[in-house]
């Protein structure tokens, strides 16, 4: 079956996984790209822009790596847009342009319905207004046998890990302070769970921590 992981979802010092304040003029929250820094030095970010160089250690090793060999994404509403209730019309295709980096169905977690949103280069976008349950089986449905990334925001990976969904997370503890914005593990316990902390690898600009579900609460 497919597993359902959390990569790359970079967490402050002082646990936030984005800023406050998030809007059209700042996606991540205010500050928030400061938690991405670790991202933005690497050869396969500058790839992705359609740039040359960058660096090549651990932290590139790590970012590519999670952005292979999934059949299917979810995310929360605020990772697709900053539109907030009823959807004023279609306009709003995304943070990414025309060619979204996901290449597969992405489910979005939505209170509100929209037809299926189809861009360039495979990606298509799902609105789910019927809950993350159905969010997963969904994209289970669509990945094929292959691995689902669990994208985002820090509420929507909260809800699945609070329901013992998520096989696998991996946290990139960034070194800066943000003060305030969207916390990620407040309040949850995270051992009672299920869960254990299995691997730490230290990369050029960030620590990588893997969380696994233990085998004996694995699905």
């Amino acid at each position: 079956m497919s597993r359902l992981l959390v990569r790359s979802f970079a967490v402050s010092i002082d646990g936030f996984g984005a800023g406050p304040d998030q809007d059209l003029q700042n996606p991540l929250g205010v500050n928030g790209p400061e938690l991405m820094e670790w991202f933005f030095n690497t050869r396969t970010w500058r790839r992705m822009q359609g740039l040359s160089g960058g660096e090549t250690g651990v932290d590139d090793q790590i970012a590519e790596r999670g952005l292979t060999g999934f059949g299917a994404w979810i995310l929360g509403r605020n990772m697709f847009g900053p539109v907030r209730g009823p959807w004023p019309d279609e306009s709003w295709r995304g943070w990414w342009g025309e060619e979204p980096p996901y290449h597969t169905p992405v489910f979005v977690l939505t209170h509100h319905a929209r037809p299926p949103l189809r861009m360039a280069g495979g990606t298509e976008f799902r609105f789910v207004t019927d809950g993350i349950h159905s969010a997963l089986a969904q994209a289970r449905e669509a990945a094929g046998g292959r691995d689902i990334r669990l994208g985002g925001g820090a509420s929507t990976i909260r809800q699945y890990l609070a329901a013992g969904l998520v096989d696998e997370m991996h946290l990139v503890m960034s070194p800066v302070l943000l003060g305030r914005g969207e916390e990620l593990l407040h309040g949850m316990d995270l051992r009672a769970l299920g869960y254990e902390c299995a691997e730490r690898v230290s990369g050029e600009r960030a620590t990588h921590v893997f969380i696994r579900r233990r085998a004996d609460r694995a699905s």
